[in-house]
């Protein structure tokens, strides 16, 4: 039987890309956090279990250097720094629920 969709080589690049942004340790968390409305640093911080400030930060640059997340400086007394899913970063996470659809239908989960 052939599947009506197709993914060509350089789509497969692509995706590979993307998944190996969003699959390393917290970023998912943390991008999920800021979906569901978490705009500062210490309240991303409390909703993902487990995560330190100092890895916070680095996945906060890396998820911002990908143009999924976007950094806003206000300059009042102390900064006040908010996050937001971008445009890009808010499709990505729209398409990520059939995904997170098929984990819940195929338990347990994939391992290495």
């Amino acid at each position: 039987m052939t599947h009506p969709l197709r993914i060509d080589d350089e789509e497969c690049r692509r995706l590979a890309g993307v998944m190996e942004i969003i699959g390393k340790r917290w970023s998912s968390g943390i991008f999920l956090a800021i979906g569901r409305g978490a705009e500062r640093f210490t309240e991303i911080e409390q909703r993902v279990e487990g995560l330190s400030a100092r890895m916070l930060s680095v996945r906060l640059r890396e998820l911002e250097a990908a143009g999924l997340v976007a950094r806003t400086v206000e300059p009042t007394t102390p900064v006040s720094i908010y996050y937001r899913l971008t445009d890009r970063g808010a499709e990505l996470l729209r398409s990520l629920q059939p995904m997170a659809h098929y984990a819940r239908r195929w338990e347990p989960p994939l391992t290495r």
